[in-house]
């Protein structure tokens, strides 16, 4: 592994609140659908949810005995109202629309902030004719639907962790960018409580901005495309085409940065290592986040 390659300079992150949850369906597809659809379109920087996969269970470690994922839900600011609004959101239109889905609060067991209920955003789609019962040794709602019927844990807990941990890998060529990206997204999938909102990432942005409306913009003097136009102020290395990032949520500092270093690591020590030529971070020069890691002391 060629850790040469490594700046010495920081990822800047910043705390959150993030709710783990367990979700289970009858097969496979479903399953994946439901995981999928209620974590994809990260929103934290207007103000929205952000989420992502963490990882997928066997029936041995799920309430009702049918497999299931663990997936994780993030918000940046401190309005638990609006974390439960946008939440439902969520559940409402990715998860309580599939066939036979179920949503359990994970771990049963938690030393969790504090917890959101489900009744008043997702319990009442049954119109007043939701009810609960204890199941699964839970307490569950049942909304009753046309195809009968959804259930969801009167309660999810809540913690705070990580967000905003990243990297950047700057690519020679196009298979780096893909190959290199799935063997991150892997190797933080393999990291319990750690996640990554964006996947493979083409957008870094930045705070200053021409259009304040927008929120974030790109971040012009890493853009390969316009190297040649804005040449006294790219940051562009020679021979790099493309600088993808990947973000990482954890739920705690330690997690948030194992996670970064094996990710980093899968990549160095793959087959794309030599269309590679750095590995750097995305910051705001301290001035944004609570925290920084440093991507040298990763090792």
């Amino acid at each position: 592994m060629n850790k040469g390659i490594i700046e010495d300079t920081f990822a800047e992150c910043f705390s959150g609140k993030y709710i783990r949850a367990l979700i289970t369906a009858e097969d496979d597809e479903t399953l994946k659908k439901a995981a999928y659809d209620s974590t994809s379109t990260p929103g934290a920087v207007i103000g929205r949810i952000e989420g992502g996969v963490e990882r997928f269970v066997g029936k041995n470690e799920t309430p009702d005995g049918r497999k299931g994922v663990i997936v994780q839900y993030w918000f940046g600011l401190d309005d638990l109202e609006k974390f439960e609004l946008e939440l439902s959101y969520r559940i409402r239109q990715d998860i309580l629309v599939k066939p036979f889905t179920r949503m359990f609060s994970y771990p049963k067991e938690s030393d969790s902030k504090g917890s959101i209920g489900t009744m008043k955003q997702v319990g009442h789609c049954g119109d007043g004719y939701e009810w609960i019962e204890n199941k699964f040794d839970r307490e569950m709602i049942n909304v009753p639907i046309a195809v009968p019927d959804f259930q969801i844990e009167s309660k999810l807990v809540y913690d705070e962790g990580i967000m905003g941990a990243n990297f950047w890998y700057m690519c020679k060529t196009k298979e780096a960018v893909l190959g290199a990206g799935e063997l991150a997204i892997d190797a933080i999938m393999d990291v319990e409580g750690a996640i990554s909102p964006f996947g493979i990432c083409s957008a870094a942005s930045k705070t200053e901005t021409n259009y304040p409306w927008i929120g974030p913009t790109t971040n012009h003097p890493f853009c390969p495309s316009l190297k040649k136009d804005i040449s006294e102020i790219s940051k562009v290395p020679d021979s790099v085409n493309y600088i993808p990032e990947i973000v990482i949520n954890g739920t705690d500092m330690e997690i948030a940065k194992l996670a970064m270093k094996n990710a980093i690591e899968s990549i160095l020590d793959s087959v794309y290592a030599s269309d590679i030529v750095k590995i750097s971070a995305g910051n705001f020069n301290g001035k944004l986040g609570q925290y920084n890691i440093n991507l040298l002391d990763l090792f």
